[in-house]
Parts: structure tokens; sequence; C-alpha cells
């Protein structure tokens, strides 16, 4: 139970409120996250918002230009709220007064929440009828849908009718016909309730905490697309942590969008639909964001929230709402430097297009195609070149500009994001060591097939692909850019002196043999599991191959040796070692002869000099 006190008159109590239970989210992303920066895009100012369900405080925060009330069946999460919604109403949707509407209405934690379980039960359907009844003509809902078959699901190691969370107080799923299961039954659900669907997002990696939001849409459009390429994966790979999954999350979603299913494996949607008539805003709908993305998390820097806007022109980036929006980190001292720093006014303008160049080398390698390698490795060192200065040194964004920030669109090459930058330049060498170094590490590390052997590790690797890129890099190059890898990766992640400490030493320290960084897959620590199997077994073999030849050279010598002593005791040797001696013998007094005679001559030289 909490102990805050709400103000005089906030919370409203028509009965059916849970007073022993919180919904709140435990997870929570800076100022709100995607959703957050979404709500605020949707809500125009001074518009009454009804927030329906367990939403994070942050997002209340975001709508301080609104007046916003709550519906909440927790009375510990009301009282938590209440400083910051003009009014809170407990008990579930039963307890919405009939004659009031609102302009939004934001059911963003789905609808099984809304509903208390001390209350008359209404099912989905009746708590859809009761929120779209309180938006008035011309409102929106925005209203979220679990997938049942999300990729939350698919690589969980629990099945989903196991769930054994205290919150599981109803299990749901493809066999629950009250709850619509894709996208197209939300949509016929909205419709004959009366609503008019525009707009729909795909939540990654999880509909409670989602870090990106993509239009689904465009999802299924943009197969080949580099932005949504990098943004699922960079939102899926560090997503479970170190939790144990069945497979890579990030490389299923990456896979399902060049499958252009994307969207329809996504762990939850977004779905925004308004009610016809009444004075409608023609310019609400009109620059809805294609793309919001999570950038960084609470605490570290570059934090915030990255917007993709769809222009006639094509895609440009859109404001970057967050705390570090705006502003550049200043150049701290030389002792203090940060290898990198974020600057989202570099945010501006057209999004490159393109594909990432991860994805066109790593298909280049299962395919074994070595001439596409050498055409895009030599393309990419070329670039970089391009960028360097005079002195060969690469600075700002290009200095970062590894493979998977890089998109290619036929012979042009350009960075993703450039927001992150070096804060000192960079050997174009090592820029370049680095790039490849880090592709390598996850093409061997991932278990993926390549036409190299497979006894190289990977700094090996890296020279083989600085060979392709007609660049000559050694592995004291290849050693220096992994330092460099090492202070870059711990200024993205907020690292202590300590723990840089450690990445530096994991990072010198990786094998071919090893599992990916991230969430521990089954697959993926097999396959670890199957490399160093076949790593043993090789050095097994040459280990029995060493004994082996060992063992017949030492029964040759052991046969010579048997030869020799058999020959030591025959006649012949006697008689031959008799037939010698005396050459032998002669010869030995020759020689002491001699030095007598070189001792007895050397006074009488020195005498005569």
């Amino acid at each position: 139970m909490t102990t805050e006190t709400a103000p005089a008159g906030r919370i409203t109590l028509p009965g059916g409120e849970m007073l022993a239970w919180s919904d709140l989210p435990k997870e929570r992303l800076a100022d709100g996250g995607p959703l957050a920066a979404l709500a605020a895009r949707i809500v125009p100012p001074g518009a009454r918002v009804l927030l329906a369900g367990p939403h994070d405080p942050a997002l209340l925060d975001r709508l301080a230009h609104a007046e916003v009330t709550c519906l909440l069946r927790s009375h510990p999460d009301a009282v938590a709220l209440a400083q910051r919604a003009a009014r809170v109403i407990v008990g579930g949707p039963a307890g919405l007064p009939d004659d009031e509407t609102y302009d939004v209405v934001i059911a963003a934690a789905g609808l099984d929440q809304v509903e208390s379980v001390e209350g008359t039960r209404l099912g989905w359907n009746g708590v859809l009828t009761r929120l779209v009844a309180a938006v008035r003509p011309g409102g929106a809902l925005l209203l979220r849908l679990d997938n049942p078959l999300g990729l939350h699901r698919l690589v969980s190691t629990t099945p989903w009718h196991a769930a054994r969370d205290d919150s599981a107080w109803v299990i749901g799923g493809v066999l629950d016909q009250a709850h619509p299961a894709n996208r197209d039954q939300l949509r016929e659900r909205l419709t004959g309730a009366g609503l008019r669907p525009r707009a729909c997002w795909a939540a990654y990696p999880d509909g409670a905490t989602a870090t990106a939001l993509l239009d689904a849409d465009q999802l299924d459009r943009g197969a080949g697309c580099g932005l949504f390429d990098a943004v699922l994966h960079g939102a899926c790979a560090g997503a479970f942590g170190a939790a144990t999954v069945l497979q890579d999350p990030a490389r299923l979603a990456v896979d399902a969008l060049h499958a252009g299913r994307a969207a329809d494996l996504a762990p939850a949607w977004l779905m925004l639909a308004r009610r016809p008539g009444g004075p409608t805003d023609p310019g609400a709908d009109g620059n809805l964001p294609v793309a919001l993305a999570q950038t960084g998390q609470s605490g570290q820097p570059g934090t915030g929230v990255l917007e993709v806007l769809d222009d006639p022109s094509g895609w440009r980036w859109g404001h970057h709402a967050g705390a570090d929006a705006g502003t550049t980190t200043a150049a701290a001292p030389f002792a203090s430097r940060e290898a990198a720093y974020r600057d989202p006014a570099a945010l501006s303008g057209p999004v490159p297009t393109g594909r990432l160049l991860h994805t066109l080398l790593l298909d280049a390698a299962l395919r074994r195609d070595l001439a596409t390698l050498r055409t895009l490795l030599h393309g990419y060192a070329g670039w970089l070149a391009g960028q360097a200065g005079a002195d060969g040194r690469l600075a700002g964004a290009a200095a970062l500009a590894s493979t998977d920030n890089v998109v290619v669109d036929g012979e042009r090459y350009a960075v993703l994001d450039p927001s992150w930058r070096a804060t000192d330049t960079l050997p174009g060498d090592v820029a370049l060591a680095r790039g490849l170094w880090r592709f390598a590490a996850a093409l061997l590390t991932g278990g993926y097939a390549h036409p190299w052997s497979s006894t190289l590790d990977v700094a090996g690797l890296t020279v083989v692909l600085g060979g392709l890129a007609g660049h000559d890099l050694d592995r004291a190059t290849v050693a220096e850019a992994v330092r460099a890898e090492a202070a870059i990766a711990a200024t993205l992640h907020g690292l202590d002196a300590e723990r840089r400490a450690a990445l530096a030493t994991e990072l010198q320290a990786v094998a071919p043999t090893d599992p990916p960084v991230g969430a521990h897959s089954y697959q993926q620590l097999r396959e670890a599991w199957l490399r160093q199997r076949e790593e043993i077994s090789r050095l097994a073999a040459l280990t029995r191959w060493t004994d082996e030849l060992l063992t017949s050279r030492e029964r040759a010598l052991r046969r010579a040796e048997a030869k020799i002593g058999l020959l030591s005791g025959s006649i012949s040797y006697r008689v031959g070692r008799l037939a010698i001696t005396p050459a032998r013998l002669a010869k030995r007094g020759a020689r002491a002869a001699k030095r007598r005679a070189r001792s007895a001559l050397a006074p009488r030289q020195e005498e005569q000099q």
C-alpha cells in the first residue's frame, strides 16, 4: 500500500475499486518513451483527455498542455497519479459519467487492465463500447492491442498459457473469441463500434514498454528499408537483457521485416481511430510519424525519442523529443572527455534511403559471394576515405560510421543516424578496422556461414575483410580499433570506469566460439556449443596427429639405436675399429706435436720482435 496522500476532491470512487493492487508499470522509459511522444502529438492544446488504464506517470507530464482525467481500477495508483491529473476515477469503466465526453481517449495499456475484478465485468467489447461512447464527435481513440502471436511470445521460454504472474487474472490468447487477434479484426471491431481507423503502429519489442513504434502499413511495404532494419535490431537486441530466450529476437524481427511480416509479428499494435461528426482539425492526422524510436535509457547520454515524418518529398527527421533535445554535449576536460557525444541538431532534413550495409554484407557472406563482398567493402572503404581530412583522419559522424549505421543506395553510401559524433578524430585505418571488426564479431559469434576458414579468429577475419576492401590492415591496427570500440561503447551505454575496463577486456577476448552479445538464446547457445565442440574436435585431432608423429619418430629412433647397437658388437665393426685406430692415434699425435711446436716457438718470436 502506498503512503502517499491525494489532493482533496480529485479522486472519485464510484465503486469497484481495487484497494490492495497496483497496475503501474515497473519498467519505465525516459520521458514516457515513444508512446508519450505520440500522445503529445495527437492531443491538441487545451483538449480534454481520458487516460483509461495504468500508464507511466511521465505520460501525464507530457500531456501537461491538456486537461487529463484518469480512469483506473487501483486505488494506490490513483493516489500516485492524482497530483498530475485533473481528476481520477477509480473503479473501472462503469464509473464513467454518461454525460461526459472527451476529445481524446487513450487506452495504451489495453482494455483488460481498465476493467476492475471487484465490479461488474463488461468484457472486452463492453469496455470498448463504453470508451467509444466517451469520445466526442470528431474525437480520437488511441487503443493498444496485444498480439497473441507476437515476437515476445515466439521467443519466450514460458508458454503464454502458463502465465503465473499476479496480474494474470485472465489469460488471453487466440482461443478467446471475445478479443480481436490481429489488426484486421481490431479494425472491424472499431468500425462496428462507430469509429474510423486512421493509423496503426507496430510496437516493439514489447507492448508495455515499447521503445519503437513503426507505421504498420509502411512496415508491410518497406522490406528493404535500412531505417526499419536498424530500428528493429536496436529495439530488440538489448530488450531482454540477460534473460533466456528461445531464439534471437533481433534476428527474428529483422527476418520478419525482409519477409514483409514485421507488422504481423509485432508484440502489440497501437491503433488510432476517430469518431465521425463534429469539428475535426483537418491536419490532425496529416502529419503522423512513420517511426518513433527511443534512443538510450534513463540516466544515459543521448536519451530521447527520434521521430520520422512522411513528406511528399520523402521521409525526413522530425522533432527530437527528450531531455537532451536541442542540446549538444560540451567538450569535457581531456582527462574526463568521453569518446563520443550526441548532437540532436544533426537529425534534420531527409532520412537517407537504401539498405543497411550490415545486412548486405551478411547476405553476401551467407551466399559466399566474394565479388559482392569485395564491391561493398571497397565502396565502404572508399567512402570513408572520402570523408577524411587532409591528414587522413575522420571526424564527427563519419568516424563512428560502422556497417550497422551506414545505408547503401546503389553506389551511394550515407550515415543513417548522424547524431552520434566522435569527440576526437580517428585515423582512417582505425575507423575502417572498427567497422570491419564489429561486422566480423557479429558474423563469427552469430554462427553465420561464410566463405573463409573456420580457424580464423575475429582479428584475423578483420584483416581479411580489410584486404577485400583494398587496405592492408595488421593486427596492431585492429587492436587499436577494438580499444576505440570499447571507449565508444562505454560512452553510449553510460558505463563507469570499472565497467569500461571490464568491457575493454571482454572485447579484446572475443572468440568465434563465444555466443553473441545480448539475450541468451537457446539457438545461439547451441550453435556456440557446436562451434566449441568442432574446435575441440579439431584440436583433439591435431593432438592425436602430433602424438602419432612423435610415436613414429620414437620408434624410428629406437630402430636406429638397435641397429647401431647390433653393428657395434659385430666382428666387422671391431676389425674396422682396429684398422682405423692407428690412423686416429697418428692424427691425434700430429695435432699434439703441432701444439707443442707452436708453444715452443712463441717466446722466440716475441724476443725477435
